[in-house]
């Protein structure tokens, strides 16, 4: 748990505003995804923060530009990087989200899965350490609470479908193209 107030970023990636949710105090990001017609402004990501840190209601969530003063903001860098085209930018920046055991491991593999590449959820159970535990995997990419630093959206089914994504099909394929993991006259109309 942190003990600072939370510092949100917002940054356009792939043509949608990508919501970090971040502690200055460590520099990790605790929640992160895209505002869609699906979550329009991010106000679930604020909700699922709270449900698991109740302190975050005491201390509230300030955007970076509202703060008081300059103010470095490394993770806006970082992700500003990433959508510019420096796929490798978001790399390094550190993450804490609520983890069991497995889903733990699930995540650490997912940060593993360079840009540019796809795996299966039977490789990412593999590359998690449990082969046969497809499902558990799966289910770790559905609870990730940090979405594109901890890259979710490069996991695809076994039958060569792009499978789901919180923030949508179109956002994934989308983020799959900038990073090269899919030609881009694949998907053109």
């Amino acid at each position: 748990m942190t003990t600072s107030p939370l510092t949100r970023t917002v940054v356009d990636i792939v043509g949608a505003p990508f919501h970090a949710i971040w502690s200055p105090e460590d520099g990790a990001i605790r929640a992160a995804g895209f505002a869609t017609e699906l979550d329009p402004d991010a106000e679930s990501l604020t909700a699922r923060l709270r449900s698991i840190d109740a302190g975050v209601a005491e201390r509230g969530i300030a955007d970076a530009a509202a703060a008081p003063g300059p103010v470095a903001d490394p993770i806006a860098d970082a992700l500003l990087a990433y959508a510019d085209g420096d796929v490798t930018a978001i790399d390094g920046l550190m993450v804490r989200q609520p983890e069991t055991p497995f889903r733990g491991d699930v995540w650490r593999a997912l940060r593993e899965v360079p840009a540019g590449r796809a795996v299966t959820y039977t490789e990412l159970a593999g590359l998690a350490g449990r082969p046969s535990a497809v499902r558990a995997a799966a289910s770790g990419c559905a609870n990730n609470l940090v979405a594109l630093v901890v890259p979710c959206h490069r996991i695809v089914r076994s039958d060569g479908g792009l499978g789901g994504y919180l923030f949508g099909v179109d956002i994934k394929t989308r983020l799959l193209q900038h990073e090269g993991a899919l030609r881009r006259e694949l998907f053109s109309d």
